[in-house]
């Protein structure tokens, strides 16, 4: 082994190299500022589009907040402060859980719906010309790989362990 100061030191690795930290971060930034610019006249965010599209397609009774930020691979504090908005915009209620009497059922209301649908139609011709890029017979296996990736991720994230504090 050679002494430290004779260490060569680690190269980074050549710019032809893909790899999927950067990859994933330009891909989220560029889709999250394009979508970001295309529905700022609605007063939609894009985090708000993302609650907004998961309570539609959750449990008609709604969700509790908990159940919100794990499906919106979210934080609590960023859920809570994204629904206080949501909330006084009146695009959603928060009514008392039937039995947990610490949370509360989130449920998406008629103004919400509004905002969704408007929003809703600029992200599919976003995704759309988004994934342009790919031929038509590579665009659902993509999105199918992307999809594994993801889970891949969050177990990850899930086994790996927590910071003490």
């Amino acid at each position: 082994m050679l002494p430290e100061s004779q260490n060569p030191a680690p190269q980074d690795p050549p710019s032809q190299v893909r790899r999927l930290p950067p990859l994933l971060r330009k891909s989220w930034y560029g889709l999250n500022q394009a979508f970001r610019r295309r529905i700022a006249h609605t007063g939609v965010t894009p985090d708000q589009f993302t609650a907004l599209r998961t309570l539609i397609e959750a449990n008609p009774d709604g969700l509790t907040q908990r159940e919100l930020t794990a499906l919106m691979s979210s934080d609590p504090n960023t859920v809570a402060s994204l629904l206080e908005r949501m909330e006084s915009a009146g695009w959603i209620e928060r009514l008392p859980h039937e039995s947990d009497g610490r949370a509360y059922r989130i449920r998406i209301l008629p103004a919400g719906h509004t905002q969704f649908d408007a929003c809703r139609v600029i992200a599919i011709a976003l995704q759309t010309e988004v994934l342009q890029v790919l031929q038509p017979d590579d665009r659902e296996r993509f999105l199918s790989q992307l999809e594994r990736v993801a889970a891949a991720c969050r177990l990850a994230a899930d086994q790996s362990p927590r910071a003490q504090r």
